[in-house]
């Protein structure tokens, strides 16, 4: 069974599309090896979503192709 990543030392970052007025935002963490973890900003307690490094370099990549 996997073990839980311990958060505690994550180093949160906000989204660079994030405002100063309470906008929705998520912070990610990219100081964990292997593992990017993904929490709403605003809930910075709440849970976190945590994914492969891999997986997430795929997502961001996709994000940033252009389209048709």
């Amino acid at each position: 069974m996997p073990t839980t990543p311990d958060l505690s030392v994550a180093a949160w970052r906000k989204s660079s599309y994030s405002n100063n007025n309470g906008g929705n935002c998520v912070e990610v963490a990219d100081n964990l090896p292997g593992l990017i973890p993904v929490r709403d900003s605003k809930n910075p307690d709440g849970p976190a979503l945590i994914f492969p490094s891999r997986s997430w370099a795929t997502f961001i990549t996709t994000l940033k192709a252009p389209t048709a």
